[in-house]
């Protein structure tokens, strides 16, 4: 693998966790929902880190090149994210749909 993206890789695991770090100090988002973004730049910092694994894993997996397999797993582990992105936001404009026939009832048994 390229020093290079091993040195990228290091550089966005160490931004990612100080970015979440940031986000969770100034309560701008909760511990929860970024333990995805912690798991993430964990894997990252193992790609950089043991390069030689990811080296041995995408042969195995027949990849021509180790950063391909580095992007793949990315690209899905980020797939993987905005799935769950998806089921929240569906959950919550169910919520959300709920509340208000909740309100438009209780107001319109007031008159």
């Amino acid at each position: 693998m390229l020093v290079s993206l091993q040195a990228l890789l290091l550089v966005v695991a160490i931004v990612t966790v100080w970015v979440m770090l940031n986000n969770i100090r100034k309560s701008q988002i909760r511990i929860e929902d970024s333990l995805f973004w912690f798991i993430f730049s964990a894997i990252l910092l193992f790609f950089a880190i043991f390069p030689h694994a990811i080296i041995v894993l995408s042969r195995f997996l027949g990849f021509e090149s180790p950063a391909n397999f580095v992007f793949l797993v990315i690209i899905f582990l980020l797939i993987l994210n905005q799935y769950n992105l998806l089921k929240k936001t569906a959950l919550l404009d169910i919520r959300l749909k709920t509340l208000v026939q909740y309100i438009a009832i209780k107001e319109e048994k007031e008159r």
